[in-house]
């Protein structure tokens, strides 16, 4: 029997059920909730995510996977009681995204990957809560040599432990090309690799490459178009056609990156954020979903997308 760490214990893969494979309940920056806590409506977040989570169960989802990392004001507590008021079994990560500790450039990978172990195998600022998945990112610009150290570390922790990896990336860059040298370079099995937001442009022979490589593709940036010159939601699931249509229906997952409102103040980014995606983590199985099969996915391929394929990248099938 095969299980993943949740902030509520371990969880037998064939129970994830439908997965989001890329969300967040909330984020900010390390260490603004313990140096500046009012800056953060933790009372808020936990309301609206408990409601978000609440309201997403209702259409088929059961386990959403958070990879909010340390950098990101990752929050493992506050998960832990969303998940437990909402029913929603979350997974969350360690790791980090794109604004590395400045220490950490200067360290060996071997010294990060103890960190992300002790995380994996013992638990996150002393909660018992094990992360279930390693987060790493690189974005626009391409891998900067602190994000380097920490894909070498994010590596050589999987391999002590076994645990899959989820990538932060850019497509229009290329970008998983450059994670994946990297991590093949470091000996990783790429079956144990999702390259992430790769529905941020159309470039089919780019994602044809990473999918031939052995990797997972994570098509989870709906309904996306915020950024300029990115796919609008109906581009991305005619791409997510494509990629089912040549083959690779059993290698890809669907998410949103979505995350609630976050803070105290700023309320017009929190009305653009809710005007950009009203449904929220529903979006996928309102939309995506029937669209999908309106361009001629069935029952079977849908299921495999959203239940089978997490089920088999959690369990290493």
């Amino acid at each position: 029997m095969a299980t993943v760490n949740s902030v509520t214990g371990p969880i037998d893969t064939d129970d994830l059920g439908f997965t989001l494979s890329h969300e967040h309940v909330g984020t900010n920056a390390a260490g603004l909730r313990h140096t500046y806590p009012e800056i953060i409506d933790r009372a808020g977040i936990k309301e609206q995510s408990v409601a978000a989570m609440a309201a997403v169960r209702e259409d088929g989802v059961r386990t959403i996977v958070d990879v909010s990392t340390f950098d990101l004001g990752r929050d493992v507590a506050l998960i832990r009681e969303v998940a437990e008021a909402s029913g929603m079994q979350i997974i969350v990560a360690t790791g980090n995204h794109l604004a590395v500790p400045r220490p950490f450039g200067d360290l060996s990978p071997d010294v990060i990957a103890e960190l992300y172990v002790r995380e994996i195998e013992e638990g996150i600022e002393g909660t018992g809560i094990k992360a279930g998945i390693i987060k790493v990112a690189s974005d626009e610009g391409g891998i900067t040599p602190p994000q380097e150290v920490v894909l070498r570390a994010a590596a050589r922790a999987q391999k002590a432990t076994g645990m899959c990896i989820s990538t932060h990336t850019w497509s229009p860059e290329r970008i998983g090309e450059a994670q994946v040298r990297i991590l093949e370079e470091e000996g990783v099995d790429l079956d144990k690799v999702y390259i992430g937001h790769s529905n941020d442009d159309t470039d089919l022979d780019y994602l044809f490459g990473l999918l031939n490589k052995g990797v997972w593709l994570g098509l989870d940036r709906y309904p996306g178009g915020t950024r300029p010159g990115t796919p609008n939601w109906e581009q991305r699931t005619e791409v997510a056609k494509a990629l089912m249509d040549a083959g690779f229906t059993h290698r890809i997952f669907l998410s949103h990156d979505y995350s609630v409102p976050k803070a105290r103040h700023g309320a017009e980014v929190q009305e653009q954020r809710r005007r950009a995606n009203p449904d929220e983590y529903n979006f996928i199985p309102r939309y995506v979903l029937p669209r999908l099969k309106e361009l001629g996915a069935s029952d079977a391929e849908i299921h495999q997308i959203t239940v089978e394929n997490p089920r088999r990248f959690f369990a290493g099938e």
